[in-house]
């Protein structure tokens, strides 16, 4: 199993319609055949700590089975379209990969 996890940072005064984009696009990435699951969420209202960083805006996770579905993953159309569609309305990306 290889866990994906993209953290999105989104770019300052984003209207209601950009942030829209951006969503539907990171929904989308869960039809892509390669994901087994997909888990998308924004910063939680816990307790401020030093450990915790709550700046992003999106988390997104997706687990597929090996290697290669990931790298299937990242060539699939859903995929490229997502990023071509909404890499403008980004700041920042990090990506936590783990098997």
């Amino acid at each position: 199993m290889l866990i994906h996890t993209v953290i999105f940072w989104l770019k300052e005064g984003l209207n209601e319609d950009d942030r829209k984009t951006f969503f539907d696009g990171v929904e989308k990435l869960g039809l892509i055949k390669s994901v087994e699951h997909t888990f998308i969420g924004t910063p939680a209202k816990t307790p401020d700590r030093p450990v915790v960083d709550n700046t992003y805006d999106c988390a997104l996770t997706v687990v597929l089975s090996d290697l290669e579905q990931h790298d299937s993953y990242q060539v699939d159309p859903i995929h490229l379209n997502f990023i071509n569609e909404c890499a403008h309305l980004w700041e920042k990306v990090t990506i936590y990969d783990a098997d």
